[in-house]
């Protein structure tokens, strides 16, 4: 057998190692190839345990703080395409160790981050490295494992991990943010270790990847970089738009508010002009063409905004109202990991004998209830309840709310509901691709997913900082309405800001939940009436042909 550190372009750069098995490079490839993947996938949740932290730390408005989420979602999803472009031209390997490497240095400046501009900023540059090393190790695992069931297992392991990355972001996020360890001397707050882990990790994924990992051939072609920044900067104004027109100070007749949304439009529209006659697109319309595949892209724009808000809103529910601690929050999303892998073994198996319009129909009804039952959640921000639980001490409104029949349901609904709506749209989305376009497919299937996850939370955070700013001058007429007597000590007005904070963070937060319900309905009211393919067809693909040049 052929050592599968030996590249084909460059022998000399990839010496096997004196001493070792074939086998035991492909384990330490395949290692560092999951490693790396995690790496990128749970950045997208282990901070959201921290958003709480690093809102007080950094003085983050609640308006801006969902940029912590939304920032790292943008710019991976929207240079993802440019990504996997560049690692086909300029060799996967060296696209990948890029990649990881920027992502290492972008995490420590997050970890390092004294403000707010320096905090987003990092985390717009940690989605331009994912962006790199995301497509360069799926496709990595092509370029250095043989094809049969050595390909397969790795396959499968790189699944796994993906797919345990959000589980895995919850629980380390949660452990990392409540620790508070001296690192040379000084104290460093546990959120920012969240980032900060990256960094080690990054680096020697880097410093071994030149002895561990074949490099692919390099392939002429055209790199569409002004579509990749016409539709990534499109995107970010339209965000940006939008969480200004939640703000009141700003609002939707603000002159920054228009300006942002409106150069937002033109340059999507500006993209999709280069991508209609760019010889090499990043996202070719021939793609989106096909009624099923054109359902399935939709589709996954509108699903993950409400897995987005779940874990934005909900992580945030659950320490400020609840009083849980970080660990106790990422412990609290566990069953949802649970029941998107038991959820996505039975439909895999389900698809074999059940048309994806019904998996993917009952899936979506079920997600949107989950987020009905979010919406429902309720606590007393009355004035009177609030200074009675300042007087006695009492720092949290949502304690007497039960996790195991208000909360667990809806998060185990919410993630049955994302299972049997991610396999049968994963399938659809590749349906009838020709295999010069099978990489091209899953590519943009990715990006729908981030993009659309951003996109949404977007809107849904703007929605909650809507009512949570009415519902803040309301409790504060109240409070002042209900207040007697002398000026209350400071420790007092502390907690009643606190108390009347958090049940305004409520109000919105419900809000954006009923939202996020009637908003994943029109995805299931989508697929319930466009997506017509049969299981007897996915089941026997056939390519489409479609000639590569359309």
């Amino acid at each position: 057998m052929t050592d599968i550190t030996e590249a084909p372009d460059d022998r000399d750069e990839a010496t096997p190692v004196a001493g070792t098995h074939d086998h035991i490079h492909l384990g330490w490839a395949l290692t560092l190839i999951t490693v790396a993947q995690l790496m990128v996938v749970l950045d997208s949740t282990i901070a959201n345990i921290a958003l709480p932290f690093i809102q007080k730390d950094l003085d983050i408005s609640q308006a801006n703080l969902q940029w912590v989420v939304t920032g790292y979602a943008l710019a991976f999803g929207g240079l993802l395409l440019l990504g996997g472009r560049l690692g086909d031209l300029y060799g996967r390997r060296r696209i990948f160790i890029i990649g990881v490497t920027v992502f290492a240095i972008a995490s420590g400046l997050g970890g390092f981050a004294q403000s707010e501009l320096m905090l987003l900023g990092s985390r717009g540059l940690q989605g331009l490295g994912a962006a790199l090393a995301s497509p360069a190790a799926l496709a990595l695992i092509t370029t250095n494992f043989p094809a049969g069931p050595q390909r397969n297992r790795a396959f499968s392991v790189y699944a796994a991990m993906s797919g345990a990355g959000a589980a895995v972001g919850l629980i380390l996020g949660g452990w990392l943010t409540g620790l508070h360890p001296d690192l040379l001397g000084v104290s460093v707050d546990g959120w920012r270790l969240t980032f900060l882990i990256n960094l080690p990790i990054g680096i020697a994924a880097a410093i071994a990847a030149p002895r561990l990992l074949a490099e692919s051939e390099s392939n002429r072609g055209g790199l569409d970089v002004p579509g990749a920044l016409s539709g990534t900067f499109g995107l970010v104004a339209i965000v940006f738009g939008l969480s200004r027109a939640g703000q009141p100070s700003h609002g939707w007749g603000d002159t920054w508010t228009i300006t942002s949304l409106v150069v937002g439009v033109l340059l999507l529209a500006a993209f999709v002009l280069i991508e209609s006659r760019v010889a090499h697109p990043l996202l070719p319309f021939r793609i989106l063409l096909n009624r099923t595949r054109a359902t399935a892209f939709v589709t996954m724009m509108i699903v993950p905004a409400a897995m987005f808000a779940m874990f934005y809103f909900l992580s945030q529910f659950v320490q400020n109202d609840m009083g849980y601690s970080p660990l106790q929050t990422g412990v609290a999303f566990l069953p949802f990991s649970f029941g998107i892998v038991i959820a996505a073994t039975i439909t895999s198996k389900l698809m074999a004998v059940i048309d994806p319009r019904w998996i993917a129909g009952i899936g979506t009804a079920m997600a949107g209830f989950a987020l009905l039952g979010f919406s429902r959640l309720d606590v007393d921000s009355s004035a009177a309840h609030i200074l009675k639980s300042a007087t006695n001490g009492d720092l949290h409104l949502g304690s007497g709310i039960n996790y195991w029949t208000e909360i667990f349901p809806f998060i185990a609904l919410m993630s049955l509901g994302m299972g049997a709506t991610f396999v049968p749209m994963t399938l659809a989305a590749v349906h009838g691709v020709g295999k010069s376009d099978s990489g091209i497919g899953s590519g943009v299937l990715n990006t729908m997913q981030q993009v659309g996850g951003a996109l949404g939370l977007a809107a849904l955070s703007t929605v909650a900082v809507h009512f949570s700013t009415k519902s803040v001058q309301d409790i504060g007429a109240s409070l002042q309405s209900a207040a007697s007597g002398g000026a209350p000590s400071k420790a007092m007005q502390a907690a009643v800001n606190n108390l009347a904070y958090q049940g305004a963070f409520t109000d919105g937060a419900v809000k954006a939940f009923l939202a996020g319900a009637f908003l994943i309905w029109v995805g299931s009211l989508i697929v319930w009436i466009f997506l017509n393919v049969k299981h007897e067809e996915l089941a026997t693909e056939e390519t489409e042909g479609l000639p590569v040049g359309v």
